[in-house]
């Protein structure tokens, strides 16, 4: 599918299980854009530590490592793909043992810097072409501040705990909601996550997927009109 809004970067920064991905996703499908997932980067890059028996916890063991992984996202909508070091990824990065030691090894500065030139590598690559929708926690902060358009995504504690544990095939949803706490406390304190300068807040709690779809598409034909008048 061609895109209706070439060049466009949209970055989607917020807050664990408020539907940042699949709003990205849909999104980048409608518009026909690429789409970024930088969250599944950084737990590549994790994977490969604790692959390698590097302890997760020791940032000055996985700085001494950062530069080996060789880390591709692809960037279909509909068919997201991460390799590490030639081999898809995409099932080991979600696994119990990857959300345990995803935000030490985010918080690393060496790995933080590693990720965000690849991030900028990709966004440069699709101003060429579609345009790109990105997602992250610090993408409209650090990785590519001139998006044209920002957007911070967030959820009720209890929506997002209930929605990730059902992502996670019934998981216990308190237990989740405490993991998702805890992660926002280190993605605030040390993760880069914070709302960008004229960013749109969008609280997806009282929405379906498809209503925060459109709401995002409908800010995105907004800024592309504007851009043409």
């Amino acid at each position: 599918m061609s895109s209706t809004l070439p060049g466009l970067v949209i970055a989607v920064d917020g807050t664990s299980g408020s539907g940042k991905s699949s709003t990205s996703r849909g999104v980048a499908d409608r518009l026909g854009l690429r789409y970024l997932d930088t969250g599944a980067m950084y737990r590549a890059m994790t994977w490969w530590m604790l692959s390698h028996a590097v302890d997760a916890h020791d940032a000055s063991a996985v700085a001494a490592h950062v530069g080996d992984p060789v880390i591709v996202s692809g960037t279909d909508p509909l068919a997201p793909m991460i390799t590490l070091d030639g081999k898809d990824v995409s099932e080991e990065i979600r696994s119990e043992a990857v959300n345990g030691c995803v935000s030490p090894v985010a918080t690393v500065p060496e790995v933080r810097a590693r990720l965000i030139a690849l991030q900028r590598a990709v966004i440069a690559d699709a101003l060429d072409g579609a345009g790109i929708v990105v997602e992250g926690r610090d993408i409209g902060t650090a990785v590519w501040p001139d998006a044209e358009l920002k957007v911070f995504v967030t959820a009720d504690p209890a929506a997002r705990a209930a929605r990730r544990a059902l992502e996670e095939g019934g998981s216990d949803a308190a237990a989740v909601r405490a993991s998702l706490e805890s992660r926002d406390r280190i993605d605030s304190t040390q993760g880069g996550l914070a709302v960008p300068d004229g960013a749109v807040h969008v609280d997806t709690t009282p929405y379906s997927l498809d209503e925060v779809i459109d709401q995002v598409v409908a800010l995105a034909k907004g800024v592309a009109e504007r851009a043409r008048s």
